[in-house]
């Protein structure tokens, strides 16, 4: 049986981004990429899957494409670059390199200096890892319909200003650097922890935003490059540890660590070390060092809150935003007691800023339970369960609040 979905998941993004390089455009190449995996729907069932589907994805999609623009006589109105392209060697198969990097070439266009740092971001995990305009949505706490817009404008202003399909050379790279960082965090994220769907882990997003990281950091490496890097593995270094067998959500603190992958909590500590010995110390570098903090301890009981607590501090002030001082909430919780926790992230709530992000009201019930307040914890669940479209963290909350019940 062929489980095509699955394969879209984890193929569609780097089919799409070496579809957008041969054809010249996302909306010709998103066309070409829906109608070769119509064709993998007709012809895999039948012929079995071919040895490699991104392969055969492309190449069929390239195909569909010419087909297209030759039945709507639009082949000769193309850029004379693209006419040469489509109609020659239409029957070689793309070189699986070039396809490896074209992803990484799309991140690029991506977070090219000319649009806005928000629509970067928006494009890339739309065309680069597929995140559905929600999902984005609620990467950014913003509305959907914000979100679509900044993807239409921003596609529209790479097709007017004819942005090159390229990695560009070192010194425009260091400017588009924070942006494509930024854009390779989000996807890890996405992967680690899924904002909606059955599954609470996207393996293939984890695996993808690594690879990238490790492709960026061959191609221009820095410290901010070490410290992404390393904060990736160590959290994917948990992840087998993070689910039951039935897909349930497992707590750190209730985590087998002897499931935890030694050799990535190495490997990411070690690039954190060095991050950090080369100032300025950027967040993912402090992010990666409260990860390493974590990983490095055997048993939950011993986990050292003080120095998490301290880097929280840090990350706060190199990043001022409202999740880290969350996050830097729920450190100050496991250090100083509950109620300190709470004091923290009732003000971050009453300040508006995280109102519909429900992770902040999920800290909130966690703290309220802690401190034996039933009745108020069962209202902050609820109003958890009313933000979470994820199937797993919906029924880790239900079951909170059949043990409050």
């Amino acid at each position: 049986m062929v489980d095509l979905e699955a394969i879209y998941r984890a193929e569609r993004g780097r089919v799409l981004a070496s579809l957008i390089r041969l054809l010249g455009g996302f909306e010709l190449a998103e066309e070409a990429l829906a109608d070769a995996f119509t064709a993998a729907a007709q012809q895999w069932p039948r012929d079995g899957v071919p040895r490699n589907p991104r392969a055969w994805l492309v190449s069929a999609g390239r195909f569909k494409a010419i087909d297209r623009l030759r039945q709507g006589g639009r082949l000769k109105a193309a850029a004379p670059e693209l006419q040469r392209q489509l109609e020659s060697e239409d029957n070689v198969q793309p070189e699986p390199q070039e396809i490896e990097d074209d992803a990484l070439r799309l991140i690029f266009v991506c977070c090219h200096p000319a649009l806005g740092i928000d629509s970067q971001i928006a494009l890339t995990l739309r065309e680069v890892c597929g995140l559905t305009t929600e999902e984005i949505a609620a990467a950014f706490l913003a509305t959907t319909t914000t979100v679509a817009q900044r993807i239409v404008r921003a596609k529209a202003k790479i097709r007017d200003l004819n942005l090159p399909y390229e990695v560009p050379g070192p010194a425009e790279r260091q400017a588009r650097l924070d942006a494509v960082l930024h854009a390779i965090y989000l996807i890890f994220n996405e992967g680690y922890s899924a904002s909606r769907g059955e599954a609470l882990i996207r393996y293939s997003l984890c695996a993808e935003a690594i690879r990238l990281a490790r492709l960026v950091r061959d191609l221009h490496p820095s410290p901010d490059i070490d410290g992404l890097l390393a904060l990736l593995l160590l959290h994917q270094s948990r992840l087998a540890a993070r689910t039951a067998a039935d897909g349930s959500i497992i707590l750190l603190e209730d985590q087998d660590r002897t499931l935890w992958d030694r050799d990535k909590i190495a490997e990411g500590t070690t690039l954190a070390q060095l991050a950090f010995a080369a100032p300025p110390v950027g967040s993912y570098t402090i992010e990666a060092l409260i990860t390493a903090t974590h990983a490095g301890t055997l048993e939950a009981s011993e986990t050292n809150w003080a120095r998490i607590a301290s880097l929280y501090d840090l990350l706060l002030r190199a990043e001022p935003t409202p999740v880290v001082a969350l996050n830097r909430a729920v450190a100050i919780a496991m250090r100083d007691g509950p109620e300190a926790g709470l004091a923290l992230v009732d003000a971050l709530l009453a300040s508006g800023e995280l109102t519909t992000y429900r992770y902040a009201h999920a800290a909130r019930a966690d703290l309220l339970r802690r401190l034996g307040r039933t009745e108020a914890a069962r209202a902050a669940y609820e109003r958890t369960l009313e933000l979470t479209e994820q199937e797993q963290e919906r029924r880790f909350i239900e079951r909170r609040l059949a043990e409050l019940a």
